[in-house]
């Protein structure tokens, strides 16, 4: 299976039905519907829907298996997962991405592997940190902390 260059923006929804097809690796129309009824109460016709648009953004292939379509993801899960990572903190102020992280980990269900690598890493970050992350959302950061905007 060849994968896309750069993961088509994808909306929650999407997002949802993109979950169970990584997870079973393919799936028929019929399939997602009936998986994703745990979650949501969708129509047929939605999901339907949603995999259409998931096909035209790329995110999505169809093989056709007698009258049915077998859909394939042409994005691996990873790729999503850090685009969508790397675009959201991209939004955010330098100086405020250390509090989304610690929010983070205290709302996160985590392994002991998880937690131990997390440590290794930080450590070995703590040894060239910075005592405070310069503010990025203005290039004159001097009207930046004038504004009190990165307090």
């Amino acid at each position: 299976m060849q994968m896309v260059q750069e993961s088509p923006e994808m909306t929650t929804s999407e997002w949802e039905l993109m979950r169970i097809i990584w997870t079973k690796g393919k799936a028929t129309s019929s399939e997602v519907s009936d998986l994703i009824q745990g979650k949501k109460a969708w129509t047929e016709s939605t999901v339907k829907t949603l995999l259409r648009r998931l096909v035209n953004k790329r995110a999505l292939a169809t093989e056709k298996e007698g009258r049915r379509f077998i859909y394939l993801p042409q994005v691996t899960e990873t790729e999503a997962m850090d685009q969508m990572t790397s675009e959201t903190f991209a939004r955010i102020c330098a100086m405020k991405k250390g509090q989304e992280l610690v929010k983070l980990l205290t709302e996160t269900p985590l392994s002991q592997n998880d937690i131990t690598e997390m440590q290794d890493i930080l450590k070995q970050k703590a040894k060239t940190a910075p005592s405070q992350v310069a503010c990025d959302c203005l290039a004159d950061r001097s009207q930046c902390q004038a504004n009190g905007c990165c307090q």
